[in-house]
């Protein structure tokens, strides 16, 4: 998966994972009363947060890392047909292992 795009600072582009779709009973269920998935895997990682002293502070995820992000967390964008969330780094709620 490559994407020419490039965060800036402390931001990371990710791509959420969609779930398997369980039908219960017969009932399907339409993608606009879906829940947006929370597992994403990041697609590219800004050089990190500016620092006052001038430096930068490493960034604590790297691309192809399986996370965990608020359903309604970071800005979500389209490029080239595909969706992506970018979101700053602190908005990240775990990494899976």
């Amino acid at each position: 998966m490559s994407v020419n795009i490039r965060p800036l600072h402390d931001r990371v582009l990710v791509k959420r994972i969609e779930e398997e779709e369980q039908v219960k009973g017969g009932i399907i269920i339409p993608d606009t009363a879906k829940e947006k998935p929370q597992e994403a895997e990041v697609v590219a990682v800004g050089p990190g947060k500016l620092q006052d002293d001038g430096n930068r502070q490493p960034m604590d995820v790297s691309s192809g890392d399986r996370i965990l992000i608020g359903k309604y967390s970071g800005s979500e964008i389209k490029i080239d047909d595909e969706e992506y969330v970018i979101l700053r780094e602190d908005e990240i709620l775990a990494v899976v292992n």
